[in-house]
């Protein structure tokens, strides 16, 4: 037994209060004040804060320091490997390969190859280990391939996870048109891309019933759409990232390659509708995103760059930002980093009530430190929020109850 003591406790479900967590066999058997057994090892967690490990919902790489260092015990790996997450072999592997320290929850292809025509094997890559379903980095245009891809995973119980962002706008563009592209000269897309990718996807989740993920919502438009999804009843949530609820496309200025973000930055009219959508629930997830690219893939020029942002290590104290700035409380906060992208998943984490694995984490919220790229633990450091001073630091890291 391991008697974790002496706490601020975190739990999405119980909310927080001072205490400490008791953990037997890897499972949690009593939170908030209880009497520590004899036999327990005891560990005095000085005041700060116990919560529940991140599960962190559609990772591009694998970074076990970078995750270790966030806060990290689970992830959603997206379909977009080499090769491809649309064999149940490679899938098998994906889910392995961490244990015991992290868990990987493959999300299979929705399609072979993520070529957006012909179906995966959904089946037999779920009874390999994958957890969901996923369009990967693009939008299946093909609506009756999509209608089948919602069928087939709501028969199987999975949930879809999609890119939106409507193909044919969105082709060769880096930026979100506006002002920022106009000066900069870049290939753009209208804001309109997604809106008109999430209505579609929406109407066909509403149709066949399917569990549907947006993995990144990120305009005013497209958000007053899953709103008014939702109070329908239709079995749709959606994630963001820490960048599109901080960062506008102002942050592109200079032609800053570590800015070129899939989907993009948007105007300063659609992060603040991104920042209201967390406040009202309409944003179910917080995501770091993470996918790390190196200065071959950076150094570029804009149009030629990679798009994508290291981001495990940032992503509890960026998303500790909405809970100093009064939009969520910390109950809520890990809501979003921790059950709700389990629940996405279908697995049973992400909360401090007894019987759930004795994935956890201690953390001092209040602990300063700045955003330095080079100095993270992932394999590239290309943050768009390298310089900025920030706080909450994660002290120690439980998997099934054993300290990674």
């Amino acid at each position: 037994m391991l008697a974790l003591v002496n706490a601020r406790v975190v739990c999405p479900v119980a909310g927080v209060r001072p205490g400490g967590v008791l953990i037997d066999g890897g499972a949690i058997a009593a939170t908030g004040e209880f009497e520590v057994p004899s036999d327990a090892v005891t560990v005095d967690c000085a005041g700060k804060t116990l919560a529940p490990g991140i599960v962190d919902l559609g990772v591009f790489a694998i970074d076990r320091a970078a995750f270790r260092a966030g806060g990290i015990v689970r992830v959603g790996l997206m379909p977009d490997q080499s090769p491809v997450l649309d064999d149940p072999g490679i899938v098998q592997r994906s889910a392995l390969v961490g244990k015991p320290d992290l868990w990987i929850h493959p999300i299979a292809a929705a399609t072979r190859g993520l070529a957006g025509e012909a179906l995966g094997e959904m089946a037999v890559c779920a009874s390999a280990g994958a957890k969901a379903v996923g369009t990967g980095r693009g939008w299946i245009a093909d609506s009756r391939v999509m209608h089948r891809v919602l069928a087939y995973a709501r028969d199987l119980g999975l949930a879809v996870i999609a890119h939106a962002e409507d193909g044919g706008l969105a082709a060769g563009a880096v930026a979100t048109a506006g002002e920022t592209a106009t000066k900069l000269g870049l290939p753009a897309a209208p804001a309109i891309a997604e809106a008109l990718a999430v209505a579609r996807d929406l109407m066909l989740a509403e149709e066949t019933g399917a569990r549907l993920h947006l993995r990144q919502v990120t305009t005013a438009a497209a958000l007053d759409l899953v709103s008014a999804a939702k109070r329908r009843d239709v079995p749709v949530t959606c994630g963001i990232t820490p960048a599109h609820l901080h960062l506008s496309d102002i942050a592109m200025s200079d032609f800053r390659t570590f800015a070129h973000l899939s989907p993009p930055l948007r105007a300063e009219a659609d992060r603040r509708a991104t920042l209201a959508a967390v406040a009202d629930g309409t944003i179910d997830v917080l995501c770091s995103g993470h996918d790390p690219h190196g200065p071959e893939a950076k150094r570029l020029p804009f149009v030629d760059s990679r798009a994508g942002m290291a981001g495990s290590e940032t992503l509890l104290p960026l998303a500790l930002m909405l809970v100093r700035d009064g939009l969520v409380t910390l109950d809520r906060l890990f809501a979003l980093l921790a059950a709700n992208p389990a629940r996405v998943l279908g697995v049973g984490t992400g909360t401090l009530t007894p019987g759930a694995p004795a994935d956890l984490m201690l953390f001092d919220a209040q602990a300063p430190w700045r955003i330095d790229g080079d100095a993270l633990h992932a394999s590239a450091g290309n943050t768009p929020f390298d310089g900025l001073p920030v706080q909450g630091r994660v002290l120690r890291l439980w998997k099934g109850g054993r300290e990674v």
